[in-house]
C-alpha cells in the first residue's frame, strides 16, 4: 500500500481557486504593521551602517588577521539560501514533478531576495563602497571576485525573468479580478501581463521561453556558488585548500534553500490560508528531498574532514582541533548535529514530516547553515601558516562588534521585506499552473 500523504480532496473551480490566491493579496490583516517593523529595524540599523560608512571598518571587529568576518559568512549564507530556486524551479521543474507546482514561486521569491541581499551584503563589507564599479571597469579576469560579481548578478538576472514569465498568465488575472488595487499595482499588472490572453500561440511561445530559462539557470546557479567556494578554495590556507569546495558548497546551498523554503511554505500556509493548495504531501515530499540532501551533505562533510584529519599535517592539526574540542567545537557540533545529522534522523520518520514539526526541525537546519558558514570563514583566518605574534589582543581573537550584529541584522530584515513586498503584489501560488495541474479549465478574459 502506498503510505504516501493524499492531496486533500476538494471541489476546486477556478473560480476557487482565484478567489482563495488573490483574497490574501487584498485583505491581509497585520501586514502594515509587519512592514512598518521591517523598516523600522532597517532605519535603525541603516544608522549603523552610517557610523561604519563615515568611520571606515575600524568599527568592527575586523583587522588585518580576519579581513572577513561576519559579513563575508552571510554573503555565503544568502548564496546559499538562493540557490533553492534553482533546484526546485529548474532541476524538479525539467523533470517534470508535479508536486512543486504550488510551492515553485515561492522559490522563486526566496531565490530573488537573498541574491539581490548577497550582492549588496558585499558592498556593505567595502570600506569605500563607491568604488564597487571599480571591480567591473579594472577587474581581471584572473580574479576569483570578479567572475563572483559576474555570475551573481547573471543568477538575479535570471531569477528575476523566471520569477515574472511563469506569473504573466497570472498578471492578467490580477488585472481584471484585483478591482480595488491601486492606479499604479492596476498599471504594473497591465506591463507585466503583456496583453497576455491564453491562446495557443501565446501559451506556446511563453512555455518555450519559460524552459530555455530553467535550463540556463542551472549552470549558472551553479556557478554562482562555485565560484564563491573559489574565493576560499583558490588560497593555500588549511581549512580552505581542497578541491571538494565547488560541490561542498554546492550541497550545503542545497540544504539551506530547502529549509528556507519549508519555513516559508508553512508561513504562507497558515498566514494565506492556502491549506488547499500547499498541503501534507507538498511537506513530505519536501522533507524527503531535504534528508536526500542532507546525505549528500554529510557525505562532503565526511570527506572535508576525514581526508586531513587522517593525515594531520601541522596546520590542519591545529584547526581541526580548534574545530572539534576548542574554541569553535560549540558552533561546530551545533552546525553538524542540530543541521544536518538530527534532522536526517528525525525526518526519516513520516510523523516529523508533518507541517509543523518539519517546519521547526528547518528552523534548526537553517540556523546551523549559518553557523557552517561562520566555522567555515573565521577560524582558518584565525589559522594563518605564520604565528599571531607582537600585535594588539584584539588582533589574536574575532568577536563581531555591535555595528557588524546591527548590519547584518539590517541585511536579514531586508531579505523578508522583499519577500513580504513580493507576496503582497504578486500571487505566491500560481493560478494558472495550478488550475492546469488539476485539470481545470483556464479562461482569461481579453
Amino acid at each position: 500500500m502506498n503510505d504516501l500523504p493524499k492531496q486533500k480532496e476538494t471541489n476546486l473551480s477556478f473560480e476557487k481557486i482565484k478567489k482563495d490566491i488573490l483574497h490574501p493579496m487584498q485583505n491581509h490583516k497585520g501586514l502594515e504593521l509587519w512592514i512598518v517593523f521591517l523598516i523600522t529595524v532597517i532605519s535603525v540599523c541603516g544608522w549603523a551602517y552610517y557610523i561604519q560608512l563615515k568611520d571606515g571598518l575600524g568599527v568592527t571587529g575586523m583587522r588585518d588577521y580576519v579581513s572577513w568576518g561576519l559579513y563575508i559568512a552571510n554573503f555565503v549564507f544568502f548564496v546559499a539560501v538562493s540557490l533553492v530556486g534553482m533546484l526546485i524551479s529548474s532541476i524538479l521543474g525539467l523533470l517534470r514533478i508535479d508536486w512543486i507546482t504550488p510551492i515553485s514561486r515561492i522559490a522563486e521569491i526566496i531565490a530573488v531576495a537573498f541574491v539581490a541581499v548577497a550582492g549588496l551584503v558585499i558592498v556593505l563589507d567595502m570600506g569605500r563602497p563607491d568604488r564597487v564599479l571599480n571591480v567591473m571597469i579594472h577587474g581581471r579576469f584572473q580574479s576569483p571576485i570578479l567572475w563572483d560579481v559576474t555570475v551573481i548578478t547573471t543568477y538575479l538576472t535570471v531569477s528575476a525573468l523566471l520569477l515574472i514569465l511563469p506569473m504573466i498568465p497570472d498578471l492578467a488575472i490580477c488585472k481584471k479580478e484585483l478591482t480595488k488595487a491601486s492606479p499604479i499595482m492596476k498599471k504594473l499588472y497591465n506591463i507585466l501581463s503583456l496583453g497576455y490572453i491564453n491562446t495557443p500561440e501565446q501559451h506556446k511561445h511563453l512555455h518555450k521561453m519559460i524552459r530555455t530559462l530553467m535550463v540556463l539557470i542551472v549552470p549558472i546557479g551553479l556557478a554562482i556558488h562555485t565560484v564563491t567556494s573559489w574565493l576560499f578554495a583558490a588560497t593555500l590556507r588549511n581549512g580552505w585548500d581542497t578541491t571538494i569546495f565547488g560541490p561542498y558548497f554546492v550541497a550545503g546551498a542545497f540544504v539551506a534553500g530547502s529549509a528556507a523554503l519549508i519555513i516559508a511554505m508553512y508561513f504562507f500556509r497558515v498566514n494565506y490560508k492556502l491549506q488547499d493548495y500547499i498541503t501534507d504531501l507538498q511537506f513530505d515530499k519536501m522533507g524527503k528531498l531535504l534528508v536526500a540532501v542532507c546525505l549528500v551533505y554529510l557525505y562532503f562533510n565526511l570527506n572535508e574532514f576525514l581526508v586531513p584529519g587522517y593525515k594531520m599535517k601541522t596546520g590542519d592539526d591545529i584547526h581541526l582541533k580548534e574545530l572539534f574540542y576548542g574554541n569553535w567545537a560549540i558552533m561546530f557540533w551545533a552546525s553538524q548535529l542540530l543541521g544536518n545529522i538530527i534532522p536526517i534522523i528525525l525526518l526519516v520518520n513520516k510523523k516529523f514530516r508533518k507541517p509543523l514539526p518539519i517546519m521547526i526541525i528547518s528552523l534548526f537546519v537553517l540556523a546551523g547553515a549559518w553557523f557552517k558558514r561562520y566555522v567555515i570563514v573565521i577560524p582558518t583566518m584565525l589559522h594563518p601558516h605564520l604565528p599571531i605574534q607582537n600585535v594588539p589582543e584584539n588582533f589574536v581573537h574575532y568577536y563581531p562588534s555591535a555595528i557588524e550584529i546591527s548590519v547584518t541584522v539590517l541585511s536579514f530584515a531586508l531579505v523578508l521585506l522583499i519577500i513580504t513586498v513580493l507576496s503582497k503584489i504578486f500571487p505566491v501560488v500560481p493560478i494558472v499552473e495550478t488550475a492546469e495541474s488539476k485539470g481545470i479549465e483556464v479562461k482569461i478574459d481579453a
